[in-house]
């Protein structure tokens, strides 16, 4: 698990641990942070035989789900508490059993009320499975 550190990106990570630890369904998944500051998230993840469909891939409610866990995080890294607007997911590969799966998001713009993230989902040979985007409405609570 990732140890905060100073600073804002040290406020950053401590939003996402936090966050993290109080959403059951992502540690369902098996979401593990692997880098957090402001802006961006990566996450990453095992395909499980739970998360396969009747085609024996990836079911792609998983990869948007893990997506949509990685864009809250990132949204939230400025501290006020964002919530998503929109998320359109388009689907490249599949994922297969024991894929061990990267989700990163990226902050694309951030203005006083809405921010807008890109997300990639890779495998471990960096093979591109998945482009996400995500906008959040940012209230006026705040995190820390």
């Amino acid at each position: 698990m990732l140890a905060p550190a100073a600073g804002p990106d040290g406020n950053a990570q401590a939003i996402a641990i936090r966050l993290l630890a109080r959403d059951p369904f992502s540690q369902w998944l098996g979401l593990a942070i692997k880098d957090v500051r402001l802006g961006y998230c990566s996450l990453c993840f095992r395909v499980r035989p739970d998360m396969l469909n009747g085609f024996g891939a990836l079911h792609g409610g998983v990869a948007f789900a893990a997506a949509e866990s990685a864009f809250a995080l990132a949204c939230n890294t400025h501290g006020r508490q964002s919530v998503s607007l929109t998320a359109t997911m388009d689907y490249l590969e599949t994922g297969r059993l024991g894929d061990v799966l990267l989700v990163e998001a990226r902050e694309e713009s951030l203005k006083d009320k809405v921010s807008m993230y890109l997300l990639r989902l890779t495998n471990q040979h960096g093979t591109l499975l998945a482009m996400f985007k995500g906008t959040a409405y940012r209230t006026r609570h705040e995190l820390l």
